[in-house]
């Protein structure tokens, strides 16, 4: 630890306002930009792109960010401001360009002794961030500021055990990333088959066509209720909840768009899937492990469980809103949705071929669970120099080849 040095983030850098980009702009269907906002930020650090904040208006040149720009969220909506100054750096996407909106910070000009993936890293410690949440303003909105951020000291090795930590932790990061564009893959298959066998017909085009309430159907298919093909229930209200994890409250709190805490008992233990009953509306979730749905969602299970995913992913539910002052949609809405049902044995193929696709899904998301805790582990110990990052050199490396989830693996015509 001798050889390392203490700095204060504003004498090694410099953090740029953002752009106040007019709201009149912005805009629901999908556009090429898209405004960086602290919902970008994931718990932790990161950048996520889930909700993207699509924008269809002037755009200042010095404001439209670059792949590997790193930024800070400077508000947060959250009691706990949990996301309050983390860092993030900017992705390649070739479907966006994103932009540098106000309440952003983006760090230049960054001193040549300190190398920006090592900053990154430091801004995304749980010190540094406590250190920021305590020197906030704003009760409801917390903020921070570019001279909050900059008071911040840190310790530092020199510049080739910069690279080494940081590559370490980026790598992590890196197979994390690649089991999501995996994982988002095998998803998009999903949908195309769906589509390919439900919508559009194609492998049963040599059958004969009978009219529908929904249109033409291949003869010997029918259009039924949901409630046919899936059992739909409540969730409740837990008797007791926490905002985190800690101690017996480990046991995921579901609402309507995704967790909103813990509880110390299960619900459910089974596949099942989650909707929003009150506010959220349209975001289908699954679950095969011990969960608790709360009482603002519905609990559906079915034997045909992908199938139901695809119906549930493919309602409009603005047309079941019952809600006038908050969304509000019924059980019996949902059962009596009417849809296309198919043989069962057409079915039963579709759910073969598609839970394969999902089981390698989940293998993915126990595998990104496994490697973000041991990123998590090693990220305090190896910024503080506890720990030497010599024996973990090449460990994590990600390795380059055809991804296993590519769209090679499954036809949309399928044999039945």
């Amino acid at each position: 630890m001798e050889e390392w040095k203490e700095y204060k983030i504003g004498d090694i850098c410099r953090i740029k306002h953002g752009f106040a980009f007019k709201g009149i702009h912005f805009v629901d269907e999908p556009q090429r930009y898209v405004c960086v906002t602290p919902g970008n930020f994931a718990l932790k650090g990161g950048f996520k792109n889930d909700k993207p904040k699509y924008y269809n208006g002037p755009i200042p040149e010095d404001y439209i960010l670059q792949k590997d720009d790193l930024v800070v969220t400077m508000t947060d909506l959250s009691k706990n401001g949990d996301t309050l100054g983390y860092s993030a750096l900017i992705p390649y996407d070739e479907h966006y360009t994103f932009l540098h909106n106000q309440r952003i910070g983006l760090i230049e000009d960054i001193s040549t002794y300190i190398d920006k993936h090592f900053l990154y890293w430091v801004m995304r410690t749980y010190d540094y961030q406590r250190y920021i949440v305590g020197h906030c303003s704003g009760s409801t909105v917390k903020h921070t500021s570019p001279t909050g951020i900059g008071s911040y000291v840190f310790r530092c090795p020199d510049m080739k055990m910069q690279k080494e930590i940081s590559s370490v932790l980026d790598n992590l990061d890196d197979k994390i990333e690649v089991n999501r564009r995996i994982n988002d893959n095998l998803e998009q298959q999903a949908q195309a088959l769906f589509k390919s066998w439900f919508v559009d017909f194609e492998p049963f085009r040599d059958q004969p066509f009978v009219e529908s309430e929904l249109g033409m159907i291949p003869n010997g298919w029918r259009v039924g209720p949901l409630g046919e093909i899936m059992n739909i229930t409540s969730g409740k209200r837990p008797l007791k909840k926490e905002t985190k994890p800690i101690e017996d409250f480990i046991v995921p709190l579901i609402g309507a768009s995704g967790i909103m805490g813990y509880t110390n008992s299960v619900l459910f233990n089974e596949k099942i899937l989650v909707i929003g009953r009150v506010g959220t509306h349209g975001v289908v979730q699954r679950f095969n492990t011990p969960c608790w749905p709360s009482d603002n969602t519905l609990v559906i299970k079915s034997s045909f469980y992908e199938y139901c995913y695809q119906i549930l992913c493919s309602i409009d539910y603005t047309n079941l809103n019952r809600g006038s002052t908050q969304p509000l949609i019924t059980q019996t809405d949902i059962k009596n949705q009417l849809i296309v049902i198919p043989p069962i044995e057409v079915i039963s193929n579709f759910e073969v071929i598609v839970s394969t696709l999902m089981n390698l899904e989940i293998i993915n998301v126990e595998e990104s669970s496994r490697l973000a805790e041991l990123r998590d582990t090693l990220l305090p110990r190896l910024m503080s120099g506890e720990l030497s990052v010599d024996g973990l050199k090449g460990q994590f490396a990600v390795s380059p080849g055809r991804c296993p989830g590519s769209k090679e693996h499954v036809s949309n015509n399928t044999a039945l």
